[in-house]
């Protein structure tokens, strides 16, 4: 787990990642029109939310593993880093080419480029070579 500062600074974000992406997983899987404006009205719409729904949850063992087991934590970092880089870039593309989306998934797109950043600085620090 969390040994020293270092450590801690080295995990903080996977631990705030499972934090927020756990929770979202299950509002996406069972109950997305709960907290997002989003109505699901086929099958394959439910379909497709509860495979994203798999992901998040797949991925944020992925990060529990890496902030538990040393041996996973280079895997954990480079996953994290690609998971909220990718879903902030592409909040930040929907921006540009959709219009502005409510405050949460402008929160989303900010939080999820701040961990991917945070993650890349973390890796860079913890994987530089000599």
């Amino acid at each position: 787990m969390i040994k020293n500062q270092q450590d801690f600074i080295n995990k903080i974000h996977l631990i705030i990642s499972v934090c927020i992406v756990v929770p979202v997983a299950f509002v996406y899987g069972f109950n997305p029109n709960s907290q997002f404006n989003i109505q699901l009205n086929t099958i394959d719409e439910h379909n497709f939310f509860k495979a994203i729904m798999g992901l998040y949850l797949g991925f944020s063992a992925l990060w529990v593993l890496g902030i538990l087991k040393k041996e996973f934590l280079k895997t954990a970092l480079v996953t994290n880093i690609v998971f909220m880089l990718g879903l902030g870039i592409g909040r930040l593309l929907s921006l540009f080419l959709d219009g502005s989306p409510t405050f949460g998934f402008q929160f989303g797109a900010f939080a999820e480029l701040f961990l991917g950043l945070y993650g890349a600085w973390v890796f860079s620090k913890y994987y530089k070579k000599p």
